[in-house]
């Protein structure tokens, strides 16, 4: 994941509940993807948000004894795996990835060989810990096929060193924002993990709702609300069918429809912030995390990158 700071729960709903199932059954590693983050200009130094980061991660349950967390800059041996990859990967098969022409159209920043790189960069951080499984969504199955193409002619080349990777479909939930919109902190329509619950009902309360029902007497429909996609994720079905059949009579205004959404979420974001405030006051915990993770991830790169140097006559 890039370190974009604190995350919101659009994250949580999108990305780290699919990570607390995958703990409990699969060995997994999990990175903070801070050498992809230099591909888009920033506004100040990295690190801050790293650490944010990783605190919401270990706040939403990410357990690191039964994980391995790690910075991804703190393994050379990605950097290393991503150049000798690509002494074999064709131009051709980088400016065929979705995005990268829209992109390098669009935005002149874009159009240097660490963005064009990104999708063989995403390769070296699967290939080099021999990632059997991938958890990602439909939409990125594409970046995954060019990995196990990667893997393939890399074998082929110079003798069979990486498994190729299997996509783990998951079910990730669509976080609409504040406005409708995908949930984005750039957008400035997410709601923090660890927002306060004052902060949370006055972003919830200043939504849109029906467009249509002006008056408080008039009858809504949640199918045209942009709250009610929120509360499909967070309230109960025995809650949605009161507001629903509330809001369609016009028994309940648009602010009674809210709070239960409200409560909701601040139910889930009270555990969050409890255990990212004492995780928060104990910086160097959060680091030794780090440490012990940097520590298991590069024993595993670096048997890796041994075999890669060796497959290709690397090894005096």
């Amino acid at each position: 994941m890039r370190p974009t700071g604190a995350l919101h729960i659009g994250h949580y709903h999108g990305a780290l509940v699919n990570w607390l199932r995958l703990q409990d059954t699969h060995d997994c590693f999990f990175f903070v993807a801070d050498l992809h983050a230099l591909t888009t200009p920033q506004a100040g130094p990295l690190e801050p948000h790293v650490y944010d980061m990783v605190v919401d991660w270990l706040a939403a349950g990410v357990d690191p004894e039964r994980t391995t967390l790690f910075i991804q800059s703190r393994l050379p041996e990605h950097a290393e795996a991503f150049t000798l990859l690509a002494m074999d990967t064709p131009l051709a098969w980088l400016e065929r990835v979705p995005g990268w022409r829209e992109r390098a159209a669009d935005d002149a920043g874009a159009r240097n060989y660490g963005f064009l790189g990104y999708p063989l960069l995403q390769a070296a951080d699967i290939l080099i810990h021999k990632g059997g499984l991938v958890p990602v969504g439909e939409d990125q199955q594409a970046h995954l096929e060019f990995t196990r193409e990667v893997a393939r002619r890399f074998n082929h080349r110079h003798g069979r060193v990486f498994p190729e990777p299997q996509a783990l479909l998951s079910q990730a939930a669509r976080v609409p924002g504040l406005d409708g919109a995908k949930m984005s902190k750039s957008l400035g329509n997410a709601i923090g993990m660890r927002e306060t619950p004052e902060r949370t009902a006055e972003l919830v309360r200043a939504m849109p709702t029906d467009p249509q029902r002006v008056r408080r007497t008039d009858a809504g429909d949640p199918a045209r609300c942009p709250v009610w996609p929120l509360h499909e994720i967070h309230t109960d079905a025995a809650t949605r069918e009161a507001l629903a059949a509330g809001c369609r009579t016009a028994g309940i205004g648009c602010l009674d429809c809210k709070q239960p959404l409200i409560e909701a979420i601040q139910r889930l974001q009270a555990p969050w912030r409890e255990r990212g405030a004492e995780l928060a006051a104990d910086p160097k915990k959060v680091h030794w995390i780090l440490e012990l993770g940097v520590e298991r991830a590069r024993a595993v790169a670096r048997k890796t990158l041994k075999e890669m140097r060796a497959a290709m006559g690397l090894s005096y």
